[in-house]
């Protein structure tokens, strides 16, 4: 599996705490497209820590 990267799935509530914002917060991006998420089988959203990587740079710029 060279080359291949393991993304571990952050929850919303861990997200928000890194960030410093609410879970309604990120539901919010969520929904408007600013970060993107994924849906576990029973509609939890999940959040993949590259995904938190960007969003985490584009706030540092």
């Amino acid at each position: 599996m060279k080359g291949h990267t393991f993304n571990r799935l952050l929850t919303v509530k861990e997200v928000a705490q890194i960030l410093g914002v609410s879970p309604v917060t990120i539901r919010a991006w969520d929904k408007s497209g600013k970060i993107k998420t994924i849906r576990t089988p029973g509609n939890q959203r999940r959040i993949p820590e590259e995904e938190l990587k960007r969003i985490l740079e584009n706030s540092n710029k």
